[in-house]
């Protein structure tokens, strides 16, 4: 059985001492000094690239119009560092416009200059006693520093860039999953028919008990008989850890993740039975509509003959892939993972969803030699890709030719803004903002992968992979140290 991922921890923390601490390792090199000029350089490209990738909605991408008012920035499990009392990064438009000028494109690359900047920070003994990275070129392809980038290690929760492109692929960013009803020919039994949307909330159920009920027609005195059918998943529900805040019984019905609070990210208590829950809830909007509902929901296929009375629909693919990413959400992670599995025939269990990802990796052209995608939400430490994998995966999203993947790149968090990286580069000059990158922890493995562009303008795609860290913020620090080199700290990553 998997190791249980570690509890968030709220203990005080002092980045300031570890950023300075691992700047006196770089031979002297004062990097953090000019990191503020490379970063308004960064952010004006990166903004031009985000606006290119949408999805947008009035002016926002889509998951971050939610991510604005939400009050708990953590994700599905710890990835990041509290400051309290931290101000809001806000650089000046006049920096910004004057930056624009400074941009060179057609510059050389330097993989020398890389390999220098980097090989200090990668040494640093927080991340622990094995460490493997890739940068790459997402515009070529190239890849411009590595280090055992083909030695396959245990991702954590950036395994879900996997898990997201393989199910964008196979299904397409528009892809809804469908919560149906239906109603036996004799109109005395309605089914509840779970499609595998864990972000079905009370409002859809009771949107689906309304239509419901003006189908069943009458005055609602004849009682119906209520079952629920939760076939579309296979195998067992729960995932290889065991019982654990941070995912619920992967049932193909739920309410709101199965969660028992009135949270919608991070941990949380979660229901034993997440689908009979889901089907005492639409038994009691069903009532509210006027519908007389006999006795207590059933387990059981609609029977034949069956008509469907009513739809829900989750929000399109590309919104779940975002939010999958942004908040590290592993229920949808392991959504997303059957959906695939589904699609491309395999059975709707832990087993078949490894298959079916595995195969649309293949599919785009993924090196996946020494690969095991164990689940979809990189709780389970059997896990293992490699960090090429991930940059590979990263410059597919990128690709022009690829629109329906950016959802991989427009759905990572953003240093000090968003998602699981809210908290974390607030302690470095410059460099909110620059960075989105997937975040992945559990106990003695740390890891960050996403895309920055460095002073030419370039986009590049990273992945740090550690293992055998005994202090979780102390490895962060370290990972975040590596990705800000990227943004050309000290003129030698570009």
């Amino acid at each position: 059985m998997a190791e249980p991922v570690e509890e968030p921890s709220n203990r005080p923390s002092d980045p300031w001492g570890r950023i300075k601490n691992l700047k006196s390792k770089r031979n002297g090199s004062n990097t953090w000094q000019v990191v503020a000029g490379s970063a308004v350089l960064g952010l004006v490209v990166a903004t031009g690239a985000v606006l290119a990738a949408g999805p947008w909605d009035n002016g926002q991408r889509k998951a971050e119009r939610q991510l604005a008012a939400a009050k708990h920035p953590t994700g599905g499990v710890h990835h990041g560092r509290r400051l309290p009392g931290a101000p809001e990064p806000a650089p000046s438009a006049p920096a910004v416009l004057g930056a624009l000028d400074t941009v060179t494109r057609s510059a050389p690359q330097d993989p020398a200059s890389l390999r220098t900047a980097l090989a200090p920070l990668i040494a640093a003994p927080e991340l622990g006693t094995q460490v493997a990275a890739s940068v790459v070129d997402t515009a070529t392809g190239e890849q411009l520093y590595g280090r055992g980038a083909a030695t396959p290690m245990t991702p954590a929760s950036t395994v879900k860039i996997a898990t997201a492109t393989a199910a964008l692929s196979a299904l397409g960013p528009d892809h809804r999953i469908a919560t149906t009803v239906r109603l036996s020919e004799d109109g005395r039994t309605l089914t509840l028919v779970g499609g595998g949307d864990p972000t079905l909330d009370t409002a859809a159920l009771r949107s689906l008990a309304t239509t419901a009920a003006k189908a069943l027609g009458g005055d609602g005195e004849d009682p119906v008989r209520l079952a629920y059918d939760t076939s579309r998943y296979t195998g067992p529900v729960r995932h290889p850890i065991g019982k654990n805040p941070n995912i619920a019984p992967v049932t193909a019905l739920m309410v709101d993740e199965g969660r028992l609070d009135d949270s919608d990210r991070g941990p949380a208590d979660r229901s034993k039975d997440p689908a009979g829950d889901a089907a005492r809830a639409f038994a009691a909007e069903l009532t509210a509509a006027g519908v007389t509902v006999g006795g207590e929901p059933r387990a059981a296929r609609p029977a034949a003959g069956a008509r469907t009375v009513a739809t829900h629909r989750s929000a399109p693919l590309s919104v779940l892939v975002e939010r999958t990413l942004t908040n590290s959400d592993n229920d949808i992670a392991e959504a997303l993972a059957r959906q695939t599995a589904i699609a491309k025939g395999e059975s709707a269990d832990f087993a078949g969803a490894r298959r079916a990802v595995t195969t649309e990796l293949k599919k785009l052209r993924v090196p996946t030699a020494g690969a095991r995608l164990a689940d979809g939400s990189g709780l389970d430490r059997q896990g293992r890709v490699t960090p090429a994998l991930l940059t590979t995966l990263l410059a597919r999203a990128a690709d022009p030719e690829r629109p329906g993947l950016r959802p991989v790149l427009t759905g990572l968090p953003v240093a000090g803004f968003t998602g699981t990286l809210s908290t974390r580069y607030r302690d470095t000059t410059g460099t909110p903002g620059l960075i989105r990158a997937k975040t992945g922890t559990l106990t003695g493995v740390n890891s960050l992968a996403g895309t920055v562009v460095d002073p030419q303008g370039r986009l590049l795609a990273f992945a740090f992979l550690a293992s055998g860290s005994t202090v979780p913020a102390d490895a962060e620090a370290a990972l975040d140290a590596l990705a800000t080199a990227l943004t050309g700290a000290g003129g030698t990553a570009g």
